[in-house]
């Protein structure tokens, strides 16, 4: 993708290519080399933290870092990054007819998609979809906390205006916000110290509550409960999503993105944890890792003897996506490019894909490390034993089961089925069935116990097992 841009004298480009859909996954903190942009044509100066962070030979080539670059006049670009695909959700819900509009907003730390609901016939009548506009100030929730302890407020203030034009001038009856705890905090404008640290528990988890003036907004606004710790509200709507609380025989529900969480219960009780997976599932810390676009490489099987990567839209490929890098890392198993332990078995330590993209070292143990996490989380919490696994989200939606099970993020004996975005279709249930929704959430409420891993010296050692790469059984 090649971007034209016209800087004011020296001005920075990374306000405008934020909003062209340049990610900077470590918050400008210049240590990742993530917001890799190469100059076609005009000057943008090399600094002392693009020599450190990119070297020579890519600087030679015309690569720069978005986060510190800046230009005296025109200049044209290419961008390694893509903006991804959106997973929306249409499934029919309940509804309890009344008069008006509403809306339903998924705030994902890395996605934001907002539903303008009839609330007289349950259509969906308008579905807006954009990148979070936090994403510049850091990839994942850990750098965003503290960049809002260095700076209160703007974070909050930054998402807020972007759902208000997302969400337009309409009138609107109510709109329910959904979101994991920090966005909650975030957006709500609460203290965030509490989640900075062990053991991550804050004292305000709460519903919050917005009149239209509070937000410059077009209607009230409801932001629901969270859970506990990192299981937020998008896990709430989750588990209204799948029936959860309704179920005679334990399910799990897995929500697999920069902050994986893990569910598991029914009608006789509900366990929820969150596990600190990272963004490697999204392209976050991988080398040649991108989001789910143009130019990703995003399935892959072995043919002949070697790798056969498909890559969406066709063209060249630019880096690889979360699903592109579980299918490499299967393939990989298969050929004997892994071993069961994550080493590279070749002598160079890499794994050559397609177009000059490759996979290395350090990207397999990233993807161990988030893998792990997952899986260890499941065993832990699914001791009773388990019949289903739901898979919410993008991720869950697009990866080949198959290779999940190759690497060991799923187990071999256990039925699993994508739901798609569960956060988005239980918050519209919510808003269809008004005079049900706060004995709904009472009775999740009191079913639910959230559970800190990382205070249980088992889970340790469970994550320390599970990141090894092969098939498991829950059972086993």
């Amino acid at each position: 993708m090649k971007l034209e841009l016209h800087p004011r004298a020296r001005q920075t480009l990374a306000d405008q290519l934020f909003a062209s859909g340049v990610e900077f996954p470590c918050g400008g903190e210049l240590a990742c080399g993530g917001c890799k942009v190469r100059v076609m044509e005009g000057d943008v100066p090399v600094t002392a933290a693009m020599r450190e962070a990119l070297g020579e030979k890519e600087i030679g080539d015309g690569w720069r870092l978005a986060c510190c670059a800046s230009a005296a006049g025109r200049v044209v670009i290419e961008v390694e990054q893509w903006s991804l695909h959106v997973l929306t959700d249409n499934a029919s819900v309940p509804i309890e007819p009344r008069v008006g509009r509403g809306a339903a907003v998924d705030l994902g730390t890395t996605t934001l998609v907002v539903q303008v609901v009839d609330l007289s016939s349950g259509e969906v009548l308008r579905v807006e979809t954009a990148l979070n506009p936090q994403a510049r100030y850091g990839a994942d929730v850990m750098s965003r906390l503290q960049y809002n302890l260095r700076r209160p407020g703007e974070l909050g203030r930054l998402i807020r205006e972007a759902l208000g034009r997302m969400l337009g001038g309409e009138p609107l009856r109510e709109v329910l916000v959904v979101g994991n705890t920090a966005m909650h905090h975030l957006f709500c404008g609460l203290d965030v110290e509490p989640l900075t640290h062990a053991p991550f528990l804050s004292p305000t988890l709460g519903a919050c509550r917005f009149e239209p003036a509070d937000l410059g907004w077009c209607g009230p606004a409801k932001f629901l409960p969270c859970l506990g710790g990192f299981v937020g509200s998008d896990l709430l709507c989750g588990i209204v999503a799948t029936r959860l609380d309704e179920q005679t025989e334990a399910r799990a529900l897995f929500d697999i993105g920069t902050n994986g969480e893990v569910v598991v219960g029914s009608a006789r009780g509900i366990l929820c944890a969150s596990t600190a997976a990272g963004p490697a599932f999204e392209g976050g810390r991988i080398s040649a890792g991108m989001r789910a676009g143009a130019g990703a490489i995003d399935t892959v099987h072995v043919r002949d003897g070697g790798l056969d990567c498909h890559v969406i839209g066709g063209g060249a490929a630019r880096g690889i996506c979360g699903s592109g890098l579980v299918d490499a890392a299967a393939c990989g198993i298969e050929l004997g490019l892994i071993g069961a332990n994550g080493r590279l078995t070749n002598a160079n330590k890499r794994i050559p894909l397609a177009d000059g993209v490759a996979l290395t070292q350090s990207d397999i143990r990233e993807l161990q490390l988030a893998k792990g996490a997952m899986a260890a989380g499941l065993r832990m919490l699914a001791g009773g034993g388990v019949e289903k696994l739901y898979l919410a989200g993008a991720f869950g939606n697009y990866i080949r089961q198959s290779s999940a099970r190759v690497i060991g993020l799923l187990p071999d004996d256990l039925a699993v089925e994508p739901v798609g975005n569960s956060s988005l279709r239980g918050a519209r249930t919510l808003l269809l069935t008004p005079s049900t929704r706060q004995a709904r959430l009472r009775k999740i409420a009191a079913l639910s116990r959230h559970v800190e891993l990382a205070a249980d010296p088992d889970f340790q050692y469970r994550y320390a097992e599970m990141m090894a790469l092969g098939h498991y059984r829950l059972s086993g």
